[in-house]
């Protein structure tokens, strides 16, 4: 599912329009972003935690080539899916 899947999806079950789906789905991202950029995490009770976290630096490998370079530190996301999220997933059907 791709982010225009899930503004089809979300418009349908929530009874709204693509555009309002869309809204939605973009004002969620501007403020996660925001929240991480502040180290902050965004805990969604049940469903999961978003949180940053700051990769080092480290040595990479261009796969083409195999010319080694250093790979600059940076910030990245780590989800960690919530009780009810992973309840869903892994009950029979």
């Amino acid at each position: 599912m791709n982010k225009k899947d899930l503004i089809s999806a979300l418009a349908v079950k929530m009874n709204v329009t693509r555009q309002q789906s869309c809204e939605f789905i973009n004002s969620f991202q501007e403020v996660l972003a925001d929240t991480l950029k502040q180290d902050s995490s965004v805990m969604l009770q049940g469903f999961g935690t978003f949180s940053a976290w700051k990769q080092k630096k480290r040595e990479g490998r261009n796969p083409r080539t195999g010319v080694t370079c250093m790979i600059a530190p940076r910030k990245s996301v780590k989800f960690k899916p919530g009780k009810f999220l992973l309840r869903d997933l892994n009950s029979p059907k």
